[in-house]
Formats: C-alpha cells, structure tokens, sequence
C-alpha cells in the first residue's frame, strides 16, 4: 500500500538526484526535485557548445565506497577499449568483486564508462612538474639544486619541530611538506583559489581535503611505482591516495551525462525533475517544514506539501527562505549573522578550440595530461583541462584540441563582471603568456560562469556548528551535497550523504549525526 509521502529536493546536482533515485528504488516515496537552473548535474554538468563538451572543473569518477562505485557502474557499465586489452577486470578488493569486461558494452555505446589514465602535473618557472613530485634528475634540474637542499631542510625541520597548534591552513601545509615546499608548489595555487593568504584559511580544510597526502606518502607512492610489479587492472586502487590514483572511470561524454542519465530514470519511475523552478520559502510548521514553494521564470508558482526535504542550495539562502508562520519565531540573530558572514567563491570556466598547443610531449603529440595546476603567480589562471583527454568524444573534431582556463574570483570581482568576450581575450592573453599557446591558433572561445562553487573555510565558517545545531532542529530537513552542508565536497561525498539520509529515513531515524560524520572519514578527497 503506498504511503503517499513526498520528498522535496533543492537541486539536481548529485546529492538531490542521488537521493530521489535511492528512494524510487527501494521505497513508494515520491521525490520531486527543484532546480533553480537548466542544467542538470549541478557542477557534475557537461556544457555542450558547438558539438564540443565541457567538464566544469574536472570530475574523476573514482572512490574508496563500494557503494559508489558499485552505483555508477550499475548505470553506466565499464566500456571494454582496446586501449585496456590488457585488462581483464576490475576489481573492488573489499568486496573481492570481480566484474568481468569480456562482452561488456564497446566504446561505440553511448551510456558507458571509459576506463582513462590519469596524469595531473605542476606548470611553475615555465615548465612541468609531474605531480606528485618526482625524484628524479629532471626535478632537480628545474628547480635547481639550491632549492633542493632547502626543501629537503625545510622538511626536517618540519618534521622535528612542528607547529603544535594547527589553526591555518598554513600551519596545516607546513608541518607535511616543510615550508620551503609549501612556498614553491602550494602557496599560490590555494591563494588563487580562495583569494586570501592561506594563514586565514582554516586547517579543517586540508584536514578534509589532504589529511592522508603528505611529502613523506608522495615519496613512498613514488618508490613503489618505481619499483613494483605491473599490476593488471585495479579501479580500486583502496591503498592508494586518492591524489595519487593512476586511473579512473569517466562517462563517455562528459560527467553531465551520467546525470541526465539519472534524471531520466528518476522521471521514467514516477518522480519529477522540475527544471528553471527556484525555491523560495520553506513554510516552518513548528519543528518541522511543512511546504516548499518555488517559482519559475514565468512568474508561476507551485507549493508542494512535504514529508521530507533536502537541501543542497547555499546554507545562506536556505536560512533566507526559512518562513515563520507567527511572529517572534523566526531564524536566532546569531545563526542569521553566521550564516550572512559565510562565503562563496564563484568560478569561470573559459573553452578554447586550438589548432596546437605550443608546448607538447617529447614525441611532438599532444599533452597527455587531464589537468594541470598553473602555479605561475603572475596570471590568475589556477588550472588547465584538456578535455580530449578527459574522453575523446568530448571534441566534435578530433584535428583539434579543446581545453578549459579555469579562474576563481568573487562575483563582486572584475573578472566576474566583464563581459564574456573580454573575458575570452583575457584569458587567451595570459596562456599566450605562459608559453602554452600562441594566440593565433585559437579558433573560437565559450565562457561559462558558475556562481557559489567552492564554500569557503573563512569568513563565519568558525562558527558553522551554530546553523548545524539550528538546522538539526527541523526534524524533516537533510542538509546533503557541497554547498547543502558548506563542505568542500567531491561528487561522491556529496552522493554519501545523499545515500545516508535515505537509509536512516527508511528505518525510521531522522538523526542527522550520521550525515555530518560522513565529513570526518577523509578518505573520499581528490586533492591538491
């Protein structure tokens, strides 16, 4: 006998979706999700721009959950290549789950997993450092042998003195990797990313994102490559750094697919995938939320009675929405001022169609890599793609090399604020520069915006556990997903927290201590 009950979703990234697809397959209750945006995917999304498709800042399908890994797979299968003939299978060692590849789906299926190298590495003093950190004599040529020396001491000092009391993220880099090392591979990225120095960042976030990664495991995982075995196909890679993974899984045309993917399920069983609809108010009916209401770009308006909600819209405008039905029951001045005090950093994605790259493999190919770090200090671009790499089927034209510039700005910047030409040329300009590219090879350019991707660890976030304790209190409400809990989540961390919530509502338990612990695991992480 169905229960009729419903369950509200706020976005149709991969914490809203993951949640509304859990609950069609192993319950009656009716998800119907509210996106404020036409794509689907949140981040995860893939734009698509002139048969060339875009990964916003980069999506490896890999994780040390079973769990997640077993549900990617289930709806999009590994695709057999003949680039992994050598591979016969993948196994998940904690399950000793083998899944055989011999008749899986080809290539040439379009809901399919490709199986890709991964290679990430450090471009600093106008060349490539492979990361993590190679000790070999090409390291020490480029960062000259003085520089050298003072890492290795920095190191040891670090090491035999640390700072006791890590309250920076500063601290935090300095006491792994010694401060000579911080200052020449870490300092400048991060501050490119959050725009402020890191000793005003807090330690939680390398406590997060790097807890495991450290000078002493990168030269560790650097000797057993050097001297280990060939191992055949392992996806798992469970004693491996999750920075360190050699390999993972990548939907064919982008991360964006596996997700339309799913909103496509979710809507085929019964469940709604409402997009261009932003949520307005959430009707409090004492510790409980009684109704979401959204509104669409047409003025329309829908209220929907609900059982449950989920939340992955920005914690600062989820509080805003919060509506008291009587006066003097509204949100405490003090969550309202953590909650105001939080802050976002937004995100610009610029596309260039090439012919060439300047700078290329020894053999004259193309750059192998699927991102690189731009550690120059003197542009403001943080990362590189090349979205060939990522999969080939992300290029209409596979003569010509498709990459994404990647920037981290406030929306009140500049940057944010100039039209999508300049930006274009701007960005053109500064990796013309760096001597990637020469100007004159770039044929055409897409700039994509997306505000509030990365939630900050300054500003009020110190005080965080106040909306925690506050938001706890609405027993029907699950805070899930990156900016859902203000966590530096990666998709499927925020998926973990989906999966949770689910679970304990379908055993009767509406404790939320269970979502935020999944925070404190750190074993979900990519990382820098």
């Amino acid at each position: 006998m169905s229960t009729g009950k419903t369950a509200v979703i706020i976005g149709a990234g991969p914490a809203g979706l993951t949640a509304a697809l859990e609950f069609l397959r192993r319950s009656d209750v009716q998800p119907i999700v509210f996106e404020a945006t036409q794509r689907i995917g949140g981040i995860s999304c893939t734009i698509q721009y002139c048969g060339n498709r875009m990964d916003i800042g980069g999506h490896r399908f890999f994780s040390k959950s079973d769990r997640v890994m077993d549900w990617w797979t289930s709806l999009l299968p590994i695709a057999s290549s003949e680039n992994d003939s050598e591979e016969h299978s993948i196994r998940y060692q904690s399950r000793e789950r083998t899944i055989s590849q011999n008749g899986s789906p080809s290539p040439d299926s379009d809901l399919v997993m490709l199986v890709r190298p991964r290679r990430s590495r450090i471009y600093f003093l106008r060349s490539f450092f492979d990361y993590p950190l190679a000790l070999n004599g090409q390291t020490i040529r480029q960062l000259g042998l003085g520089r050298m020396v003072r890492i290795g001491f920095s190191y040891l000092r670090a090491h035999l003195f640390p700072r006791r009391e890590e309250k920076t993220l500063e601290d935090f880099l300095i006491n792994r990797f010694g401060r000579e090392l911080y200052l020449t591979f870490f300092k400048s990225y991060t501050e490119k990313v959050w725009g402020v120095p890191c000793d005003h960042i807090s330690a939680e976030w390398g406590a997060q994102r790097i807890k495991g990664l450290s000078l002493r495991t990168a030269i560790a995982h650097f000797l057993k490559k050097t001297f280990r075995a060939k191992k055949s196909g392992d996806i798992a890679q469970k004693d491996t750094e999750t920075s360190l993974i050699e390999k993972f899984l990548y939907p064919k045309y982008g991360p964006g697919q596996l997700w339309e993917h799913v909103a496509d399920l979710v809507t085929n069983r019964g469940g709604e995938v409402c997009l261009g609809w932003r949520v307005t108010r959430l009707h409090v009916a004492g510790n409980r939320i009684a109704s979401v209401e959204a509104i669409n770009e047409h003025g329309e308006t829908r209220t929907i009675e609900a059982d449950y909600v989920f939340s992955t819209m920005p914690v600062r405008e989820l509080l805003r929405s919060l509506h008291f039905p009587n006066p003097g029951t509204e949100v405490p001045a003090s969550v309202r001022e953590v909650a105001d005090g939080l802050v976002y950093r937004d995100f610009i994605t610029v596309g260039l169609l090439v012919n060439r790259l300047t700078v290329t493999e020894p053999d004259g190919s193309l750059l192998k890599d699927t991102w690189i770090y731009i550690q120059e200090p003197d542009v403001l671009v943080g990362r590189l793609q090349i979205f060939n790499n990522w999969s080939p089927y992300m290029v209409a034209d596979p003569s010509k090399i498709w990459i994404g510039l990647e920037y981290f700005c406030y929306d009140s910047d500049d940057l944010w604020k100039m039209p999508d030409d300049k930006i274009a040329k701007f960005a053109i300009a500064e990796i013309e520069k760096i001597g990637i590219l020469k100007s004159s090879d770039v044929l055409d350019a897409h700039v994509v915006r997306v505000p509030k991707t990365y939630p900050a660890y300054f500003g009020t976030y110190h005080r965080f556990d106040e909306i925690v304790r506050y938001m706890d209190g609405f027993e029907n409400l699950f805070l899930v997903g990156r900016n859902g809990m203000h966590k530096y989540n990666n998709q499927d961390h925020s998926m973990l927290t989906a999966m949770t919530a689910v679970d304990n509502i379908l055993v009767g338990n509406l404790d939320k201590d269970a979502l935020w612990a999944i925070n404190t695991e750190q074993e979900y992480h990519e990382k820098k």
